[in-house]
Parts: C-alpha cells; sequence; structure tokens
C-alpha cells in the first residue's frame, strides 16, 4: 500500500495541465471494439481503471500499444466474448463492454462489475435497455449472459437518465437493425464525445447532450485517430484545491461549460473566477461564505465533486448544507474530514457542515476515488503533517495527482508502506 505525507498550510500558485476525462475515454475503448480496424486514441491517461479497460481489451483478443501517451488498440483479432470476472470486479466501467462485445460477437459474458463502494448502482436499466433491442440476458451466480443474432432499434423510455445506460444502449444500437431512440437520456458532456467517437467512425448518433439520443445502425464502422474531451472533475478538483488553500491557480486545457455549475458555486461564495480560451483563473485570498450544495445529473452540480465541494465547505464561515441525491452513501470520507478537525453532522442523504478556522494534520484513509481526492486537497489545507492512505483510489482516475500539487506549491510526496 501507498501513501501521501503532506505538510500543509501553504497557498497554491502557478499552472496545472488537465489529462483526458476518465469518464470519456472508458466508453471510447469500449467502442474500439466495435470496429476491425485500427483505432488510436492520444492523450490517454494512464490511469488504473484505464490501465484495467486495456487489459480487458486484451483478454478479448485485442492488441494495444502505449506510446507516450497515445494507446493504439487494433481489434481485428479479437475473438473472445467473455469479460474475465477479476478484472470486471475492479472496474465499474467494464459493463460499458457488453453493448460494444453484443455488437461485434452476438453474445458477451461479464461478472457483475464492482469499483468505488459509493453505494448501490445497479445495472438494471442497462439491461432492460439491452433487452428492448433483443438480447436474451440470462442472469446466474454473478454472472451476466447476453446473446443475440442482431440487436433491433426500438423506442427506449430511461426511468433515470443515467450515464452509463445511456452510452451501454448507444454502443449496442449503432451496428444494430434500424433506429434506436433513447428518452430521458444522460446529458453529459462524456456522451456528446462517445457521440463524436462513433461518427468519426461512420456511426449515425444525434442527440447526445439533450434528453433524446437517436441511433440509426450501420453495418460497418472504422478505424480512427482521437483526442478526448478533458475532464471537468480533475479540473473541478484543482479549482476547489485552490480555493481551500488560497492563492492564484491557471487550471489548464479545461472546458468551462462543462464546469459551469461548479464555477457558479466558486463565484457565489467569493472567488474570482476568470476564463480565457481553454484556461480558467481562479483567485482567493480569504475564508469563503458557503452555500447550499445539491448533487443532481448534468448539467447540475457533478456528484464527483460533491467530496471536494464538502472538504472545502469544511473551513467556510458558517454553515453549509450538502446533499447528494445520486448514491446514498457517498459521505464516507466526510468521518475522516473529522479527524482533522471538520464539524460535521450526516442525517441520510444531507451533510451538515459548520466551518471551522483551520483543519488539522491528521492519519486517515480513502475508501474511495472523489472521497481520496477531498482527502488530500485537505492535507494540503490543513495545518501540520497528514498522511492519506490507499492511494490506490484516487490512481483510479488521476494521473500525477501529487506531481501537480507539488508543481504549485503543496508540500506532498508518495511513500510506499
Amino acid at each position: 500500500m501507498e501513501k501521501y505525507i503532506v505538510k500543509g498550510g501553504k497557498p497554491l500558485y502557478g499552472e496545472v495541465e488537465i489529462q483526458s476525462a476518465k469518464n470519456a475515454v472508458l466508453p471510447l475503448l469500449a467502442a474500439s471494439i466495435l470496429t476491425d480496424e485500427k483505432v488510436v486514441i492520444h492523450k490517454c491517461p494512464r490511469i488504473v481503471d484505464v490501465l484495467n479497460m486495456v487489459q480487458i481489451l486484451g483478454e478479448l483478443g485485442c492488441r494495444t500499444n502505449f506510446e507516450g501517451d497515445d494507446l493504439s488498440i487494433d481489434p481485428s483479432d479479437a475473438a473472445n466474448h467473455e469479460i474475465p470476472s477479476a478484472l470486471a470486479k475492479e472496474l465499474r466501467s467494464s459493463v460499458f463492454m457488453l453493448g460494444s462485445v453484443i455488437a461485434r460477437f452476438g453474445r458477451a459474458r461479464i461478472a457483475y462489475p464492482g469499483g468505488c463502494d459509493i453505494g448501490l448502482r445497479p445495472i438494471d436499466l442497462h439491461l432492460s435497455g439491452l433487452r428492448r433491442l433483443g438480447v436474451k440476458i440470462e442472469e446466474e451466480g454473478g454472472y451476466i449472459d447476453c446473446t443475440v443474432d442482431e440487436t433491433v432499434g426500438a423506442d427506449i423510455v430511461l426511468d433515470f437518465p443515467s450515464v452509463g445506460a445511456t452510452e451501454n444502449i448507444i454502443l449496442a444500437a449503432v451496428k444494430g437493425k434500424g433506429r434506436t431512440i433513447i428518452r430521458n437520456s444522460a446529458k453529459e458532456p462524456e456522451i456528446v464525445d462517445l457521440q463524436n467517437f462513433l461518427n468519426r467512425m461512420g456511426g449515425k448518433v444525434t442527440g447526445a447532450g439533450t434528453s433524446t439520443v437517436i441511433v440509426d445502425g450501420v453495418k460497418k464502422l472504422y478505424g480512427l485517430e482521437y483526442t478526448p474531451i478533458s475532464d471537468r472533475i480533475e479540473a473541478g478538483t484543482f479549482l476547489i484545491a485552490s480555493a481551500m488553500c488560497g492563492g492564484e491557480l491557471a487550471v489548464k486545457n479545461a472546458i468551462p461549460e462543462n464546469i459551469a455549475a461548479l464555477l457558479h458555486k466558486l463565484r457565489e461564495i467569493s472567488c474570482k473566477i476568470a476564463i480565457e480560451n481553454d484556461k480558467i483563473y481562479i483567485k482567493s485570498g480569504k475564508r469563503l461564505s458557503p452555500k447550499l450544495i445539491e448533487t443532481s445529473p448534468f448539467p447540475g452540480f457533478p456528484t464527483d465533486l460533491q467530496a471536494p465541494m464538502s472538504a472545502l465547505a469544511c473551513v467556510c464561515e458558517g454553515s453549509t448544507v450538502v446533499v447528494e441525491n445520486l448514491f446514498e452513501t457517498r459521505f464516507k470520507h466526510l468521518a475522516e474530514l473529522m479527524r482533522m478537525g471538520a464539524d460535521v453532522t450526516v442525517r441520510g442523504r444531507s451533510a451538515f457542515i459548520r466551518g471551522v478556522p483551520e483543519l488539522r494534520g491528521a492519519d486517515v484513509f480513502a475508501s474511495d476515488l472523489r472521497g481520496g481526492a477531498a482527502l488530500t486537497l485537505a492535507a494540503v489545507a490543513a495545518e501540520g503533517e497528514s498522511t492519506v492512505s490507499d492511494l490506490s483510489h484516487i490512481d483510479r482516475g488521476y494521473t500525477e495527482f501529487e506531481d501537480k500539487l507539488r508543481k504549485v506549491g503543496a508540500n506532498i510526496r508518495r511513500i510506499r508502506v
């Protein structure tokens, strides 16, 4: 196990460049198996979740190779339709492979996917959508077995605008017969990126970013080279870090409209924000005034930034109410923040945070990806020395996290224990 040693209390100054989006790259990797031609993904982050997905592609018979930050995928010899249990249980996004493997082979077998322990994330919407496309599904012994001769277009209404279900249905339908309409679809930017990727391959997908996505099936998809969108959650994480620690930070390679809800909140609490093309500048030099934080699907406040924003609320003046509407156990980081002197009360899906003048260094443990990032930011802002243990969670979503923080003035290092 590895951990961070952090000596906090310093403001942050400088510039951070944002990686390609984890939540965009993973479905693109799944989509790569839909062709038998070479796919190259530029600026592909070597985070743990991506490396696990690359390993899954290898198990399916694809040849993969990293050259610097460029990942090439040759799926021409892919022949296996079974996603190994060990990998599926490590990676929640392995479920994306269902739609694309079904579309490629007419069958798929996968263990129930894993990922962060942030509450129940049922895949019922995925399976019901696939069934509407004509896929026969059997669930037994912790495995999902799917078979179909050819997916057939359908009119599908999602009970909830699930990102994963929207993407999975698109992947299953893109080479199917006829037209598929997905109503009440998720609107996240990563779905727009998947649409753009598939259309560059020869697909016919429209409506991504709205509540209705239309997929007209095509017979063949082609290889391509593609650069994914930047990671709005990483950009938000560093903006929140600057707000917590004070100083001035420039976040480069960002897409401001994709984090408009966060920028609105930061302005509300008196941060100074300026935008210039793909750069977001933030300045913060005083204790901030808190507001209500309530998560909701895009374009609302993202659940993936709830934990870092909760950490910021701990050092704001007055009281903040945080409402988590998407995942029922996404408050585990708050107990660790209390070790650092945070004043927090949790009632169901709501947390009541009373700001303290400063957090104090402590030994804390990450139990999920975004909670781990939040604890790291708290350690960088706190007075004294902290340790943040179990970095495997953080490594699932951030590349060189400590290096980027150190570059802008944080005293942080990684050690193996």
